[in-house]
């Protein structure tokens, strides 16, 4: 598995725009696709978003979908996710996690959980 740190996270304004980075420290880090889940409070986790070992394909919950992007540098051992037109709503701990399997939407999927990074929208 692949050790992951997310960060970027911070206070914003709704509208605002953020990215998160998710970083290895493997070069391994080609090898796994790269999720973004999302855990708001009293909520699950829920899947954000996705994308494939090459970053040619791309997955998003429709909650984000048309606002949220996410990418991936492999030569940086790096992924990342960018939020536009971001809403209260939005407001969660956003984790990223390696799998080698793409298509996953259930966090059940991906074992034990890291700190996140705390995105937080005011209205």
């Amino acid at each position: 598995q692949v050790q992951l740190v997310e960060s970027g996270g911070r206070l914003v304004q709704a509208e605002d725009s953020l990215r998160l980075s998710c970083a290895a420290t493997e070069s391994i880090f080609s090898a796994f696709v790269i999720y973004w889940f999302r855990r708001a409070p009293g909520k699950e986790r829920e899947f954000v978003a996705a994308i494939d070992w090459n970053g040619d394909e791309q997955s998003y919950a429709d909650s984000v979908k048309g606002r949220f992007t996410i990418s991936r540098d492999n030569a940086k051992n790096t992924a990342y996710l960018q939020m536009n037109r971001l809403k209260p709503e939005d407001t969660a701990v956003y984790y990223c996690r390696g799998h080698s399997t793409y298509g996953l939407r259930s966090p059940g999927a991906f074992g034990s959980w890291g700190q996140g990074t705390q995105v937080t929208v005011s209205s």
